[in-house]
């Protein structure tokens, strides 16, 4: 059903059982995909894809105008994928780059308020507080938590299944499997509850990953040595291994990591 009373383009692709409220804005150049709710004031802006099942709530802006002076005018996208939750007044920018696009991967839930910034990538089941705001050019892995009004800044990548509580403020990497929390920003632990009920880990899994953590932040050592210890103290898997990937991948460069590199 669409109302009457909504503005959509006509040259607007909309999918089959689509729900369009009175009031809500559909861009030129947009795809709606099947089962979709746009709810009253909703905006879905030019260059916008949304898949299969999404709903947008009352004031978000889907794939708003990049607030970043690099940006002019190229066309750029934003692209939804599907069963994503998008509450009331979110903003998510398209891309700065000619051709390129934020993703938000599928079964994400943006809570309301929240700002995802340009060339943003979240991968699938993500949670995004209310409140919260991820910067431009963040990457964040599939199955975190970002609690209400954390800050991610710019350029940061955040690794899967993490846990980042409420007004802790981001400016670094962080691996994956843990939690964060404070101002300053500190390693709190691992995310074994999410880790073993969400995610199918065994106990020797979250077992290394403690491991590999209480070398690199609670040994008083550089990530340097603390990677050399995890090589030599832990066998390999394939979680030993991508804690490691990232780590290097990033350039040892860590949220709440307060050692200096050799």
């Amino acid at each position: 059903m669409i109302s009457p009373l909504a503005y959509v383009d006509p040259s607007a692709k909309i999918g089959e059982n689509v729900t369009i409220h009175p009031f809500a804005f559909i861009d030129a150049d947009t795809v709606i995909g099947d089962g979709c709710t746009i709810m009253p004031y909703a905006s879905i802006i030019r260059g916008t894809t949304l898949g299969n099942q999404v709903k947008v709530y009352q004031g978000a802006i889907v794939g708003a105008d990049p607030q970043d002076f690099r940006w002019n005018g190229e066309k750029t996208f934003c692209n939804i994928g599907e069963n994503t939750i998008i509450r009331e007044q979110v903003i998510i920018n398209r891309s700065i780059v000619e051709g390129q696009a934020t993703l938000i991967g599928p079964g994400c839930f943006i809570f309301a308020n929240s700002h995802i910034g340009h060339d943003s990538i979240l991968q699938k089941n993500i949670v995004v507080g209310n409140n919260t705001t991820v910067a431009g050019c963040v990457n964040i892995g599939e199955g975190t938590i970002l609690s209400s009004s954390v800050t991610i800044h710019e350029d940061c990548n955040i690794g899967k299944f993490v846990l980042i509580k409420g007004g802790t403020r981001i400016s670094s990497n962080v691996p994956p499997f843990l939690i964060m929390a404070h101002n300053p920003v500190t390693y709190y632990g691992v995310n074994a509850i999410v880790l073993r009920k969400h995610a199918g880990f065994s106990d020797k899994e979250i077992d290394d990953i403690s491991k590999a953590y209480r070398h690199i932040y609670q040994t008083a050592t550089s990530t340097f040595n603390a990677l050399k210890r995890i090589e030599t103290d832990i066998e390999p898997t394939p979680v030993r291994d991508e804690i490691l990937k990232f780590v290097r991948d990033n350039r040892m460069k860590l949220a709440g990591n307060q050692f200096i590199e050799d």
